[in-house]
């Protein structure tokens, strides 16, 4: 009868182990599959302290100036601001996309937003807060490349800002040399735009090209647009001293819908610049900003211009 049991009881104790590492097995690939399941959402460290965000954030609304930032990564936006809504070189980005405004608060939350991203100045912050979690930025207080970065890292795309900005400092170092070996070293190049009837030059720090054309490509600036536009990135002048600002190359920011007539007098038609069709106009709609999208298209139009003008 003992000879009987054994191979029963031996074989119940084999059943009872391979029940147990079924389930110990059970239990580590539930384990594995829970370390795997991404965050819901991620601390961000903004200007004003840690904010929770999204994780993956599928309905943005940007009320100011970063909308190329968030479009040049790939994230959804539900709502963007009036003056991004008119840049050509977003259209393709978008589609269906609402226009709003900071003062309309109705309309941002009839789009459920989960993200807000304004700058620092943005009206109605204690109140866009209460619709979605909102981050703000301080227009200029980070250079355009970090700016990129940051709002990588809001959107936990980090390594595609990063690699974006890499690439565009390649390009762009290239694309100096190579401008600065057809124009000379010391060639200087002026940004000036007409708005609301007043003339303005540009430092390199204030978007229209400044960026691409100072700090990526190591253009000169003239030393009179040095001494008044550097600090504060513009500087507000009249026609009449318009030459003294003028450099070899002149890049105007030019919107059609603004009076331009300045461009008729005499004293703007002696500068040196225009006298040897050295001015190059671009659309001051696809010029205001600072973001990828904007900045492969400036690169772009500078090289064409400064190696293909005769």
């Amino acid at each position: 009868m003992k000879k009987l049991l054994m191979p029963i009881l031996f074989l119940f104790v084999l059943i009872l182990a391979a029940c147990g590492n079924d389930s110990t097995d059970t239990k580590t690939d539930s384990k594995a599959t829970e370390e795997k399941e991404e965050p819901t959402t991620i601390t961000y460290q903004s200007e004003e302290g840690p904010v929770e965000v999204p994780a993956n954030p599928k309905r943005v609304v940007v009320v100011s100036s970063f909308v190329g930032n968030v479009a040049a990564l790939g994230v959804k936006m539900v709502g963007v601001d009036s003056w991004s809504k008119q840049n050509p070189r977003y259209d393709s980005y978008l589609s269906g996309v609402e226009e709003v405004s900071e003062d309309n608060l109705e309309k941002i939350i009839e789009l459920d937003p989960d993200l807000i991203i304004g700058l620092s100045t943005t009206q109605n912050l204690d109140k866009l807060k209460e619709i979605a979690p909102t981050v703000t930025f301080t227009y200029g207080k980070l250079d355009y490349l970090t700016q990129h970065l940051e709002i990588g890292k809001l959107l936990n795309k980090e390594k595609e800002a990063q690699n974006w900005i890499n690439d565009f400092k390649e390009r762009s170092k290239s694309a100096g040399e190579e401008i600065k070996g057809a124009i000379g070293k010391d060639a200087t190049v002026s940004v000036i735009e007409n708005f609301d009837k007043q003339l303005y030059v540009f430092g390199n720090n204030w978007a229209r090209g400044t960026e691409v054309l100072y700090q990526a490509m190591g253009l000169a600036m003239p030393e009179k647009v040095k001494e008044m536009a550097l600090k504060d990135g513009y500087y507000a002048l009249s026609l009449e001293v318009l030459p003294q600002f003028a450099g070899d190359y002149v890049i105007f920011s030019k919107a059609s819908d603004q009076d331009n007539s300045f461009q008729d007098t005499d004293v703007y038609k002696n500068i040196p610049a225009v006298k040897n069709n050295r001015v190059f106009e671009a659309n001051a709609k696809e010029f205001y900003f600072n973001d990828p999208i904007s900045l492969d298209y400036q690169l772009d139009f500078f090289k064409d211009h400064f190696l293909n003008s005769k």
